[in-house]
C-alpha cells in the first residue's frame, strides 16, 4: 500500500493540524481483561477521530494537482464528513456532505460548524453516497469517496504513532467501517516490518466486510442499521475488501474476528470509557 519513506514524508503534513496523540495502558482495563491494553486516544484530535489525519493528506494533494478545483462533495455519517471539513476549511476548498435521514444531531453541528454545507438525504450511507454522487455531476464538484489511498496513508500515521510508541503488541484491534482505518494499520505494521496481528472488528448487523470475505466477492446486504453507526455499510469497498483479503492469504490477520452486537457495543462502551479515563482521575 506505501513504504515506510512515504507514511515518513505524510507525518510532518499531518502534524500541521493534528499533534502526535498519547496511547496509554489503562490498568483497571487490565483488571478487566486479563492483559495489558493499550488504548490510542485519537478522541484527542482536532474533530475527536482518527480520520482528521487521512483528509489533510487529502486535500493538500488536490490542492497541488487541481488548483482550480471547485470544491468536493461527500458522504459520511459523522468522522469521514469532519475530516473533510477540517482539512477542506484549512485549504479553502468548499466541502459539501451529504448525510442520511435521522443521523446525529451532534456529529451533524459538527460538520455544519467545521464550514460544511449538509445535506440530508436517504435512510442510510449507502442512500447518501449515490445522492452525493448526483450533486457532483450536478455541481461539477470533486467526489470524495470514503475510502481512498491519502485517507489509507494519512490515518496509518496514527498507527506509525501506536507502533514505533508500543513496538511489542501482540494484536490491535480495528473497527471495520470502509476500512481506511484497518488498512492503515496493515500498511503501517507491514512498512514496520512488525509481526502484530490485526483484528478487525463489525458490527453484527453490518456485516457486510465478514461475508465478503468469507465469500471472497462483494457481498451487499439488506440493511445495516447498528448503533456503532461509524460502521453502518451495506457493502465494502472493492479496494479495501482486496487489501484485506491479500493480508489474509499471507495467514497474519484474523479478519474480522471482532463481532458486536449493538447491546455489547451499548453495555461496553462505557465501560470503556469509565475504566480507561473515568476511573484513573485523581
Amino acid at each position: 500500500m506505501f513504504s515506510l519513506a512515504e507514511l515518513e514524508t505524510v507525518i510532518p503534513l499531518v502534524r500541521t493540524g493534528v499533534p502526535p496523540t498519547p496511547q496509554y495502558a489503562w490498568p483497571l482495563l487490565k483488571a478487566v481483561t486479563g492483559v495489558e491494553v493499550v488504548v490510542k486516544h485519537e478522541n484527542h484530535t482536532p474533530i475527536g477521530a482518527f480520520k482528521v489525519r487521512g483528509g489533510i493528506v487529502y486535500f493538500d494533494r488536490l490542492k497541488r494537482e487541481r488548483p482550480d478545483v471547485r470544491g468536493i462533495v461527500t458522504a459520511t455519517r459523522g468522522n469521514h464528513g469532519q475530516s473533510l471539513a477540517f482539512a477542506g476549511t484549512r485549504a479553502g476548498i468548499a466541502v459539501t456532505i451529504v448525510v442520511p435521514h435521522g443521523n446525529s444531531t451532534e456529529k451533524n453541528a459538527a460538520m455544519r460548524a467545521l464550514g460544511a454545507e449538509l445535506v440530508e438525504h436517504g435512510r442510510d450511507f449507502d442512500d447518501a453516497k449515490e445522492q452525493a454522487e448526483r450533486i457532483a455531476a450536478e455541481r461539477g464538484l470533486e467526489f470524495a469517496p470514503s475510502f481512498h489511498r491519502d485517507f489509507v496513508i494519512g490515518v496509518g500515521t496514527y498507527a506509525y504513532e501506536l507502533f514505533t510508541a508500543a513496538a511489542d503488541l501482540d494484536t490491535v484491534y480495528v473497527p471495520i467501517g470502509l476500512g481506511s482505518g484497518i488498512c492503515g494499520v496493515i500498511g503501517a505494521r507491514d512498512a514496520l516490518g512488525l509481526r502484530t496481528s490485526v483484528v478487525g472488528v463489525i458490527a453484527e448487523s453490518a456485516n457486510t466486510y465478514s461475508r465478503s470475505l468469507a465469500a471472497g466477492r462483494v457481498i451487499p446486504t439488506n440493511s445495516a442499521f447498528t448503533f456503532a453507526d461509524g460502521m453502518a455499510v451495506r457493502a465494502p469497498d472493492v479496494t479495501a475488501l482486496e487489501i484485506i483479503r491479500c493480508r489474509q492469504r499471507l495467514a497474519r490477520e484474523r479478519l474480522p474476528r471482532g463481532v458486536l452486537d449493538d447491546d455489547d457495543v451499548r453495555e461496553r462502551a462505557p465501560d470503556i470509557d469509565r475504566n480507561a479515563v473515568h476511573g484513573q482521575s485523581g
